[in-house]
């Protein structure tokens, strides 16, 4: 069956698309879903600026070297 709304999703659906999304590109219904999901949601930008921020961390960490 068909759901009513193709693009609704639900936060646990929007947190695994955003996690999804960091290995590879979503299919278009997902990312325009999603979209729409972080316009209505509250909670949800907040995760997705806090995956932002780690994705940046580990960018940096990876390149860090200590020098003696």
């Amino acid at each position: 069956m068909k759901a009513a709304y193709p693009f609704r999703r639900t936060c646990k659906e929007a947190t695994a698309l955003m996690v999804a999304r960091e290995d590879r590109q979503l299919p278009w219904a997902d990312r325009v879903g999603l979209r729409l999901h972080l316009m209505v949601c509250k909670a949800c930008p907040t995760f997705e600026r806090q995956m932002l921020t780690m994705r940046h961390a580990m960018k940096q960490w990876r390149g860090y070297t200590e020098e003696e």
